[in-house]
């Protein structure tokens, strides 16, 4: 993409939104280059859109996904609240001209994605609460424009060969997804159905396409750190795993080793307002 780096930071951060490395967003991009719906970016083609406003954009890789599937001239609008993650999108190079806003979308309105011709999102859904969806949705809504909100987790994961303590691993993971921080319930595996909900209670369609992870072999790097924020995250929701689990991450880390170890970890993608 071509910067035209504009900072415009007049919405406070919220300080208990994570902020994701770049080595962590470059380490997924290919997976989630992947595992995106390609079936639902198709549907844009018709009207292709000449602005497309992308939420919680990190390094951008929606952009390099999306923009080469989408005939015609495009300009993007990247927000983030990580102005390194900004910088780095809007540095990137490729088809579409950028413009960058630092700002924090869980305190998004309508004013700011007036003029929008597309609204997009990656692996964004799940880190909001209900209210901020809410907010999103109903600013969505009013652009009046389609939105491709992708990769939001569905809590089901599946690891062969299965061990005994995948269940309960799970359940810890999907309830650590799901706490309340700082005054934040956050949705976690419930984001999808709650903004399909909000978006059908404002008369608006919507399609949705499973859009797991099929991880392997030729994945280990990636899948070595997923399974460590996987198991961190359970066990600080549930802290009498903690022994079990270290036994449990030393066989995992064999099998890894030995290309033994497969894992799919669910999402879904969304498509408002097409239909």
């Amino acid at each position: 993409m071509n910067p035209d780096v504009r900072v415009n930071s007049d919405v406070p951060v919220n300080p208990d939104v994570p902020i994701v490395t770049p080595d962590w967003l470059a380490l997924r991009e290919p997976a989630d280059a992947a595992a995106r719906s390609v079936e639902l970016a198709e549907l844009l083609r018709p009207c292709p859109p000449a602005t497309v406003h992308d939420l919680g954009c990190g390094t951008g890789s929606m952009g390099r996904w999306l923009a080469p599937r989408l005939p015609g001239p495009q300009h993007w609008v990247l927000y983030d609240r990580d102005p390194v993650l900004l910088a780095r999108a809007a540095a990137d190079g490729g088809p579409a001209s950028v413009r960058t806003r630092l700002r924090d979308i869980t305190r998004l309105t309508a004013a700011d994605l007036a003029g929008a011709g597309l609204i997009t999102a990656s692996a964004l859904l799940d880190m909001l609460t209900a209210a901020e969806v809410e907010r999103i949705v109903a600013a969505c809504v009013a652009a009046a424009c389609p939105a491709l909100l992708a990769l939001s987790v569905t809590g089901r994961v599946e690891l062969t060969p299965a061990d005994p303590l995948d269940g309960r691993i799970a359940a810890a993971f999907n309830a650590h997804q799901r706490r309340t921080t700082g005054g934040r319930s956050l949705l976690g595996p419930d984001a999808v159905e709650v903004t399909v909900a909000a978006f059908r209670r404002r008369g608006v369609g919507v399609l949705l396409r499973s859009t797991p992870w099929r991880l392997g072999a030729d994945d280990a790097e990636l899948i070595s750190e997923w399974l460590a924020g996987w198991l961190a995250a359970a066990c600080a929701q549930e802290p009498d795993l903690a022994g079990a689990v270290a036994a449990y991450a030393r066989r995992r880390a064999a099998q890894l080793a030995e290309g033994a170890l497969t894992v799919v970890v669910g999402h879904q993608d969304l498509l408002a307002g097409t239909h």
